[in-house]
């Protein structure tokens, strides 16, 4: 290699990263349009012919497709949340959760209780300070989410803006831009090729698995609630919504607690409801769903699903439900193509025989 074409390479290597920081501040609004662009690719390929192959009218046409039947809905939600988390804070502050009265019931009905919590040197007091101070934690959280929520609208809205405007283009010039890809990264075609494919299949795998089966959990979750009279249905709706990236036991950390108030305040029957609705119906979805959904799909392991899931809220926000396990498949598929070409014969056989049993 010449001293040209080493200069050259240190050129395209600083530009590139350049490049990368000039876009860091707008990667996740990219990230969306490039994986909404994907779920809906089919959508804009079947309504080409209807618009005699015009490429701008049919992503046109996709675009209003997805704020009507995606972003639209979710934002009359956003709206009712938004109403019932002020509703909640005030009552946090207020204490009107009835916290005291669950401590009370327990020693009354349970007097066992305080008792081993005594030989362990912790006391029911103890747990009820606890308990008020992670309430006052949590309602001055819900009020500093709703001051970073208004601050930040603007910045939101523009982000909201720049994500449907790469989309658009995204849908239109996907194709080209693919090859264009192929053709300039130094990677190999088939290899290029796999790992776009890999991100397709992640992308769909996630968001139909995952979202889809936290919107039916969340939904189902807040319709019970509202029908058993709980307050801020669609809040605690919401909420499921979140936890439902935790396998087995998201929904639960929600309907559980709220049963156990139902009994403490006498209503039986209410809580008998909720029990079996939140064991046999939500929980279906959860332990029958997601394996047919996100594992077979994803090809990865529901341990690794969790973990890269986890992962990614962490580092990424909300988004990190799909950016994790997308990572943590291109990093599979990476090392099995390692393993496939720079390995002995071995190496590919295993490679080969799990590509084979996951299918």
């Amino acid at each position: 290699m010449n001293l040209e074409t080493r200069s050259f390479i240190v050129l395209l290597v600083l530009v590139t990263l350049l490049f990368g920081a000039l876009l860091l501040d707008f990667f996740q609004p990219i990230f969306w349009a490039a994986t909404l662009g994907v779920i809906f690719h089919p959508l804009h390929v079947r309504l080409l012919p209807r618009v005699r192959q015009r490429q701008s009218i049919a992503a046109l046409l996709t675009l209003v497709i997805i704020c009507l039947t995606v972003i639209l809905p979710l934002w009359f939600v956003f709206g009712a949340v938004v109403n019932e988390t002020a509703l909640l804070y005030q009552k946090i502050q207020a204490g009107d959760l009835g916290v005291d009265k669950v401590f009370n019931w327990v020693r009354m009905n349970f007097p066992l209780v305080p008792e081993l919590l005594d030989s362990v040197g912790i006391t029911l007091d103890d747990i009820r300070s606890a308990a008020s101070t992670a309430a006052i934690a949590t309602s001055q959280f819900i009020g500093t989410m709703a001051v970073t929520a208004g601050q930040g609208a603007a910045r939101l809205a523009l982000m909201f803006v720049l994500m449907l405007y790469v989309l658009f283009f995204f849908l239109r010039d996907g194709d080209m831009l693919t090859e264009q890809l192929v053709y300039a990264l130094p990677l190999g075609d088939a290899r290029e090729r796999a790992l776009m494919a890999k991100f397709a299949e992640v992308s769909r795998a996630t968001v139909k698995g995952t979202l889809l089966i936290g919107v039916l959990q969340g939904f189902l979750g807040g319709v019970i609630f509202a029908l058993l009279g709980v307050q801020a249905a669609v809040f605690w709706g919401t909420v499921m919504v979140v936890l439902s990236v935790i396998p087995l036991v998201g929904a639960s950390l929600i309907w559980i607690p709220a049963a156990i108030g139902m009994v403490v305040n006498g209503a039986y029957v209410d809580a008998m409801i909720l029990v079996f609705f939140g064991a046999v119906i939500i929980g279906l979805l959860d332990n029958v769903l997601r394996p047919i959904l996100v594992g077979r799909d994803t090809k990865m392991p529901d341990y690794l699903i969790l973990l890269s899931t986890l992962g990614g809220l962490s580092m990424f926000g909300a988004s990190g439900f799909v950016i994790g396990p997308v990572i943590a498949s291109l990093f599979l598929t990476v090392w099995l193509m390692f393993a496939r070409e720079f390995n002995d014969t071995t190496g590919a056989e295993l490679y080969d025989a799990d590509d084979t049993n996951s299918e």
